[in-house]
């Protein structure tokens, strides 16, 4: 049996890069509502916000340790499975992984110690300065990672020489067109991750009765939080990422939008069949208002924007993928602003605590952030088809040739066995943890 060597490849790198996202945004967002839940705990010198910090920090914990795990793996995938693609960009990708490693890692990790274990053995000062770190440790690596991978979808900063791709400009290449819309959309997706996971497990607590009083804090707290980092994640940061990849990436702006012809005043398609190669759009839906979409690409309702059929079939994404992960993660993002305000305007008008369905729909809530950051990625990687560095190297070009099929196949099922009881284990070590619950108040040390 003939087996493909790249698709095995894309697979196996899909499959673990696409675990490993689970846990960075919850590291990020939990690492911030941390940063305020003992910052009271500590100014206003109130134990119930101790008591929260603890807990939410042993999640913090478990969740760090498991995105390490399955960070380790992504990276050796470059040199094993792409050799080609790490020949042609190492002078360039390397720069940023290696910060991410010195400037990110180490801090994150170093500090997270001093916040689990320095509790009562340093002063408060410290204690909530090392849980500041801890979330700005985490950030930091998010910057770094996004800037190899932004590098790769608007590449700047280089020159092609001898068959590779060379650093003539640190700062371009850092801040390329895409960093710092894609950083700014990707964290705020991490913050709202953050906020549904704790609000999820505060409606928990709260349904079971066990800390009711001290969940209803962290529950209002986080709400607050998440409606307004859901609000900013559609404006402004969801349309400055729109806008630049309106302008640095027609194709993939094109294919999320599903746009098969070129359009003045094209208007926003909110449903379609995506069929590739297309005539034209089956059954399209759009919102009437003439003009919406060009508007919120360019700043005007005229402008002219590019449809896939002015760009070689061969450069044109794969349209049912990237229209409909694209779409899918819109319309999450529209339910997190919804659930957010009701559970803000239960809290405004003091009916939430006896609102059970919606404490449970805040309950069964908790993983759809996360599976919005996926469709992102997907989004964005699979619009970026069929380049791996974008107008420079294609991702049939990229792959390591020496493996054989048996080889990658063989791996790839290693890493899901092995991914699959990750896992399950780390839900258990969590819903075991919720489930203890946060611990009394005598047991806290301030």
């Amino acid at each position: 049996m003939n087996l493909d060597v790249e698709l095995l490849s894309r697979l196996q790198f899909a499959m673990t890069i696409g675990f490993h996202f689970f846990f960075p945004p919850l590291s990020i967002g939990l690492g911030w509502l941390l940063v305020i839940f003992e910052w009271n705990g500590w100014r206003k010198n109130d134990e119930s916000y101790v008591r929260i910090g603890k807990f939410f920090g042993k999640i913090l914990a478990l969740t760090f340790a498991v995105g390490v795990a399955t960070g380790v793996v992504m990276e050796f995938q470059f040199g094993t499975n792409w050799a080609q693609y790490s020949k042609f960009v190492g002078d360039i990708f390397g720069a940023p992984l290696a910060a991410e490693g010195v400037f990110a890692f180490f801090l994150e990790s170093g500090f997270l110690g001093l916040y689990l274990f320095g509790r009562g053995k340093v002063s408060k000062g410290m204690h909530w300065f090392s849980a500041l770190m801890v979330a700005v440790g985490a950030t930091i690596s998010a910057f770094w990672i996004l800037v190899a991978n932004s590098w790769q979808q608007t590449p700047a900063g280089f020159i092609v020489q001898n068959g590779r791709a060379e650093l003539t400009n640190f700062s371009e290449a850092i801040f390329n067109p895409s960093t710092l819309p894609r950083l700014l959309h990707t964290v705020d997706a991490a913050l709202i991750a953050g906020a549904f996971m704790v609000v999820g497990i505060s409606a928990h607590l709260i349904l079971k009765n066990k800390e009711a009083e001290l969940a209803k804090k962290s529950l209002k707290i986080a709400a607050i939080f998440g409606l307004i980092v859901s609000l900013m994640e559609v404006f402004p940061f969801g349309h400055l990422h729109g806008q630049q990849v309106a302008q640095t990436q027609p194709e993939k702006f094109a294919a999320i939008q599903g746009l098969y012809a070129s359009e003045n005043g094209a208007p926003v398609v909110m449903f379609a069949l995506p069929i590739n190669p297309p005539p034209e759009l089956k059954a399209r839906i759009a919102v009437p208002v003439p003009g919406l979409l060009s508007w919120l690409a360019f700043g005007d309702a005229h402008a002219r924007i590019r449809g896939l059929n002015e760009f070689p079939k061969d450069e044109i994404p794969p349209l049912f993928l990237t229209f409909v992960s694209y779409h899918n993660m819109v319309v999450l993002g529209m339910y997190f602003i919804l659930i957010m305000a009701i559970t803000v305007y239960k809290l405004y008008r003091k009916t939430l605590w006896e609102s059970k369905k919606l404490l449970k729909v805040l309950v069964w809530s908790i993983p759809l952030p996360l599976f919005a950051c996926q469709l992102g990625w997907i989004a964005a990687e699979v619009g970026r088809q069929p380049w791996i560095v974008y107008k420079l190297m294609k991702t049939k070009d990229a792959f390591s040739a020496t493996l054989s099929g048996g080889e990658v196949l063989f791996s790839l099922i290693l890493f899901g066995v092995i991914y699959a009881a990750l896992g399950v284990l780390y839900l258990y070590l969590l819903t075991k943890e919720i489930n203890h619950g946060p611990e009394p108040a005598k047991e806290v040390a301030v």
